[in-house]
């Protein structure tokens, strides 16, 4: 069963932008003022709705198991903002980090670590 977070953010547009163009993200508008941003079988909802009644914020990371982790580094190192480079873990990954537009942490890993 796919998890598909709801998260907010302040501008769906400058969003759609940095997913489509940055990270090479389909995106999606969806229903009532939300947007949608799909990486392989991997996807978040956005809404600029303040649902929550809390400022904006994630004490998380959300983890995409993608097929070719080194060349999705490669295609996104110069225009994202990276939090930790791509790199072997001692935990068996090879993984690397970014920080998107609305500052949540996405780590990306291949898929096959399973």
């Amino acid at each position: 069963m796919p998890l598909r977070p709801l998260l907010q953010c302040a501008d769906l547009e400058a969003t759609k932008a940095h997913y489509r163009d940055v990270l090479g993200f389909a995106t999606v508008d969806s229903e009532r003022d939300t947007l949608t941003v799909v990486k392989d079988d991997c996807s978040l909802i956005f809404t600029r709705q303040d649902l929550w009644k809390v400022p904006m914020a994630c004490s998380g990371t959300f983890y995409f198991a993608i097929a070719d982790v080194d060349g999705y580094y490669e295609a996104v190192k110069e225009k994202a903002s990276i939090a930790w480079p791509l790199q072997d873990m001692s935990y068996g990954s090879r993984e690397f980090g970014l920080r998107d537009c609305n500052g949540y942490y996405l780590a990306f890993r291949s898929s096959g670590n399973d």
